[in-house]
This record gives structure tokens, sequence and C-alpha cells, in this order.
């Protein structure tokens, strides 16, 4: 990767960012820094934009029609979207969970293996298989049946499976869209209690819908909100309403919209 100054525990920015889809712009104008070692959550109502710019972070718009980006995200100092930046690498560096957990029609152990194998892991494999399960907090509950499809898990322990899958492939940054919207609250709470042990090695940035998941998992909070269009189409466009420390964003927040969506008048 092409190598620029980096700012100080400034791991990943956005500098005027504009996601399109086509000739409809989604999100205007995002400026944002994420500090190594945190846990930050983008909040706001559906359609502001939130899960779009998540995916800008480590190029997964790449694979929408259509999608375009202006400005610029920069990553340990480089421009990502560069052209002589491979995406491949960006996605090994910055792995994702997706809202509903996807496991792959393997073993729990190949669930693991098979992305670290193919990135070009030599060590240990079964090392590697058990260390990735412990960081994910789920070693104990399937150490004794590795063989069995990773389908057999619960819905949470399916997640947390692909949260070891991601670790595998050592990323510095692990991105999460809404990983708890399809589970119970337990599970919810396992998954929150991986996060919390997760930032000890990770950075995490986490799309939710969740209030009280956000104040409870993380340290920073962007606050998105979405307007009209100019044209009147109807659409809407969204945009970085407020960032700031998640206690400040939630007992202290400079926006008035900002206090309204989290006070439940909208969203």
């Amino acid at each position: 990767m092409i190598k620029n100054n980096k700012k100080k525990n400034i791991i990943l920015s956005l500098d005027n960012v504009s996601i399109s889809y086509g000739t409809f712009e989604a999100v205007r104008n995002v400026f944002c820094n994420f500090k190594k070692g945190n846990i930050t959550s983008l909040i706001g109502p559906s359609g502001c934009g939130k899960s779009t710019v998540l995916r800008s972070l480590n190029r997964m718009n790449d694979l929408i029609p259509n999608c375009s980006l202006k400005g610029t995200v920069l990553f340990d100092g480089t421009n990502i979207y560069d052209k002589r930046v491979d995406p491949v690498e960006v996605r090994r560096r910055i792995g994702m969970v997706f809202q509903q957990p996807n496991p792959f029609p393997k073993s729990i152990y190949e669930n693991i293996a098979f992305g670290a194998r193919i990135n070009g892991y030599v060590g240990d494999m079964d090392d590697l298989v058990e260390r990735s399960l412990k960081k994910a907090a789920l070693w104990s509950e399937c150490k004794d049946k590795l063989n069995d499809s990773g389908y057999s898990l619960s819905g949470g322990q399916q997640q947390r499976l692909c949260i070891a899958r991601t670790i595998a492939i050592e990323p510095e940054i692990i991105l999460m869209d809404e990983p708890c919207s399809a589970l119970d609250p337990i599970s919810t709470l396992k998954i929150e209690e991986t996060m919390h042990e997760l930032k000890k090695n990770y950075t995490i940035i986490i799309v939710t819908h969740n209030m009280q998941q956000a104040l409870r998992v993380s340290d920073m909070t962007a606050f998105f909100n979405a307007i009209e269009h100019k044209d009147g189409d109807g659409g809407k466009v969204g945009y970085l309403a407020e960032f700031g420390s998640t206690n400040k964003i939630f007992n202290s927040p400079k926006e008035k919209t900002t206090q309204e969506y989290i006070s439940g008048k909208f969203g």
C-alpha cells in the first residue's frame, strides 16, 4: 500500500466523502476520524447512510453496480481508493461481520481454516483455529465438535463463528453491520461481551439501531441523519450530524436533532 503521513492514533479517516448509487447521492460530505483501539457506533434513522458509509471503509461498495465514492478514505495513512491499492488486501486488513450470520457450508474448523488458508497462512492451523475461537468466546462451546457443520450452531454462536473467521485472517479493524439485530437478548449480550474483549487488539466500527447497545459498547458515536434532496424527488441524502464521545452524544449532544433521535422522537 502507498504510505502518507499518519495522524497520531488515527487508524482510519474519511475526508469529505460522498457516496452515490448512479445519479442518486446517498451520503454527502462526511468527515470523520476513527481512533485505534476504540469501538465506534454509527447510529441514526433508517436511510441515513450508516451501512453505506460502513461498507465504504473496506470497499465492499465496489461490489455494488454503479456505486461511486468521492473524497478520501485513509487507512494507516493510505488512500484505500487509490488505483494502486488491492481491494482484496483492504478487506483482509479491514474485516466485516454482517447482519445475518453467514457461516460457510463447512465444518466449524474449516470455517476458520479456509479463509486463513486462502490468505496464505502457513503456521499451526490447529493453534490458529483455537486462538480465533477463544477470542470470539466460542471455544468452550464447540471445542469438542469442531468437525460439526457451522450450521449446527445456534444463531448467536454462528455470529461468533463469523467473528472468529474474521479474526483468523488477522485484520486490524473489524466492521460490524447490525451484528445483533437477528439475535435474542442473551446472544446479544454475549456478542457485546466479546466486543469488549476484542477492542484490546482490534479497532471496531459498528452500525446499530439499538441505542442501549451503542451506550454499552462504544467509546465514540457518530450520529447520521438525512435531509430531502434539493430536487424534491422524495429521496433523502445522509450526512454526519454529530460525532463525539458516546457519553457526550447521549448526555449533552450539541445538535437538537441528535437529542431528538436518541430520545426516540424520530427514527
